[in-house]
């Protein structure tokens, strides 16, 4: 047989030979540091025979992206023995344990677990001192194929491999992973020997499983591992970790007093606070003077539309799955909006339009409602109804590529003024099998070089995903990389040359003919709500002086400087600042130190001096920490605070 190397070089191998003998045939230093091998872009490791002309990658230590999918399956195989020595020394016999799936996922693994008794957060530690044990045992991994039956036997006493046996197809080939003692049934790959295992990771947490996530079956107990290359890597990731739970918008939400869900009113409903109304108010009313010099035109719908419509749009269709249930209302049916895109088309189709109107921008923050289940429900990041910034831009052919560049503009505006600037583009076009699409194949071949061909005018690097498509058009998305360098879809805009075919919508050109528009759906926050949430954790609750709910807080020292800290309250407010004071009894440093929890980015302290000279003494939060100037005119500071403001710094 023979396999092809990267370089293109093919190498002569005998029948049914591993990747180590690949490696061999190479040179014995490559064979000495492989670690495991791609065959045709599939991971294996040393010991699969490789298929007959293979194109074959080595992977050793100095590939440890491709190497980290191997460890951490391996290293699950080891935490798996090493629960089972935890019971054995605990007067438990082999067979006490057993054992469900144990695959490895995004930074580590888990395994599930039928236990005599449960593992406990604190035996953890234990578990993890086993596994390194056994990792410097040096314990070699062996392949081995077996029938059915002979599978069936080694598991005998365990009903969830015999389960997953039974299930295996009759020309599947089933293999056994040993490491030591300890046997599973597994498609590997693994790493040659449990000594070229690294050391960098850590046992997570337990939690319950259903038995191949069916409520009808057993619950067995989940392990979770992390898993690095190196130790620094696993310290980043848990310095992430924790620092994501200090960011968590949900326990910011309800300090920072923004958001509740009542469970009274519903799952995925969140309530807005006053604090977090204010909040929400600051970017609608940004992204409104932003459309505004844009020649956009505010619009506003109602929350409920007649079935039809969404039967003409394709939404009832093509949503089914997240779509709320109609309603019947005398002999008509009614639906929660999905979409608001159907009304925009609605108001297009009001009145007659001539070419010299095109384009015509609609722009509505309107609340839709989708059904998500509850265990996807996540705060404000996912929620059963939301708001969106919704607007569909209808024009001429001739017009489609600068209304879809001012609009690329538009967006990246947005995200550079959250400082969100860490971007990935990706444009997502049909799936040619998927029954899902409505349309031509010549609409949906035009809108998708349109959309490639303008994103590459300006330069912007971009992916192209089929099957990502909306059912009614190609879409570009902005995938954004948060402070803790997580992913987030926020904003789209999406080309239509559908809907406008569905509803019949036209204008009337030059030649005096009906034409077709074309339509342009757009969202540069996507949604309020999942804006807000991220925006919430990427700030980590210190707002921007423009965006936080409470910009100003007047500090008097004693209550004799009560009435001096309301009147400059008061010209703050009068200014448009938002100001307050602490009059409570607390001592001045209490109440300094409360708004510092509150997050308050402004704190004025007023005294004796700083009445006598209308001055105030300035502490304020800013990201590279706290910065403090005393004796600051007051009227200086008013003006320097309106500035920022104004000009949202």
């Amino acid at each position: 047989m023979h396999v092809t190397l990267p370089d293109g070089k093919q190498l002569d191998l005998p029948e049914k030979a591993t990747a180590l003998d690949a490696a061999r045939a190479i040179g014995p230093r490559l064979a000495q540091d492989a670690l495991a091998a791609s065959a045709n872009g599939d991971l294996v490791d040393l010991m699969t025979p490789l298929p007959e002309g293979a194109s074959v990658s080595l992977i050793t230590k100095k590939n440890p992206a491709d190497a980290a999918p191997v460890f951490r399956h391996s290293l699950g195989h080891v935490m798996s023995q090493a629960v089972g020595e935890f019971y054995r020394a605990r007067g438990y016999g082999p067979e006490a344990v057993k054992r469900g799936v144990g695959p490895a996922i995004e930074n580590g693994w888990y395994q599930d677990f039928d236990l005599p008794e449960p593992l406990r957060e604190e035996d953890l530690p234990e578990i993890e001192r086993i596994m390194r044990e056994i990792i410097a045992r040096e314990l070699p991994f062996s392949r081995r194929e077996v029938s059915k039956e002979e599978a069936l036997a080694q598991f005998a006493h365990d009903p969830y491999k015999g389960e997953l046996i039974r299930d295996l197809s009759g020309d599947e080939p089933i293999t056994l992973y040993q490491q030591g003692d300890y046997v599973d049934l597994c498609r590997g790959p693994h790493f040659p020997n449990t000594g070229r295992l690294p050391t960098a990771f850590k046992l997570m947490s337990t939690s319950g499983a259903y038995w191949r996530g069916n409520e009808k079956n057993p619950i067995l107990q989940r392990v979770y591992g992390v898993a690095f290359a190196t130790g620094k890597e696993l310290d980043e990731y848990l310095h992430n970790l924790e620092e994501a739970r200090r960011r968590d918008h949900r326990r910011l939400g309800k300090e920072l007093e923004l958001f509740t869900i009542d469970p009274l009113v519903g799952k995925g409903l969140p309530l807005w606070l006053p604090n977090g109304t204010i909040l929400r108010e600051e970017l609608t009313r940004f992204l409104r003077e932003q459309q505004f010099q844009r020649g956009y035109q505010g619009v506003v719908t109602p929350n409920i539309g007649n079935l039809d419509l969404w039967r003409t749009s394709g939404h009832y269709q093509n949503y089914s799955d997240s779509n709320f249930s109609p309603i019947t209302v005398d002999d008509e049916q009614y639906m929660l909006k999905p979409m608001n895109c159907p009304f925009h088309i609605r108001i297009y189709a009001s009145k007659p339009r001539s070419y010299r109107d095109l384009p015509v921008r609609l722009a509505e923050f309107g609340t839709v409602y989708r059904y998500e289940q509850s265990g996807e429900l996540n705060g404000l990041t996912r929620v059963r109804g939301f708001t969106q910034d919704d607007a569909h831009l209808f024009t001429r052919p001739d017009q489609l590529k600068k209304e879809f560049l001012d609009t690329l503009d538009l967006t990246v505006l947005v995200l550079r003024t959250f400082g969100l600037t860490d971007v990935r583009f990706r444009v997502g076009t049909r799936d040619p099998g998927d029954s899902k699409y409505v349309g031509s194949e010549e609409n949906w071949n035009t809108a998708e070089a349109q959309i490639i061909e303008a994103t590459e005018e300006v330069g912007l690097p971009y992916t192209v995903e089929p099957g990502d498509a909306a059912f009614y058009g190609p879409k570009l998305d902005f995938v954004v990389k948060d402070v803790l360098g997580r992913e987030w879809q926020l904003g789209t805009i999406q080309v239509d040359y559908n809907l406008p075919e569905r509803f019949d919508i036209t204008y009337t050109g030059e030649d005096g003919q009906d034409h077709r528009p074309v339509m342009i759906h757009r969202a540069p926050f996507g949604s309020l709500e999942r804006f807000v949430g991220i925006l919430i954790e990427h700030y980590g609750g210190d707002f921007p002086l423009w965006l936080a709910p409470r910009q100003i807080v007047l500090i008097p020292i004693a209550d004799r400087h009560n009435a001096y800290a309301e009147t400059l309250a008061g010209e703050f407010k009068s200014a448009g600042l938002r100001a307050e004071v602490d009059d409570s009894t607390n001592r001045m440093n209490a109440k300094v130190r409360n708004a510092e929890l509150a997050k308050i980015p402004v704190m004025l302290v007023v005294g004796d001096r700083e009445e006598e000279r209308r001055e105030v003494s300035v502490r304020e939060r800013t990201p590279e920490g706290h910065k403090e100037r005393k004796g600051v005119p007051f009227d200086e500071l008013l003006a320097e605070l309106q500035e920022r403001y104004r000009t949202r710094i």
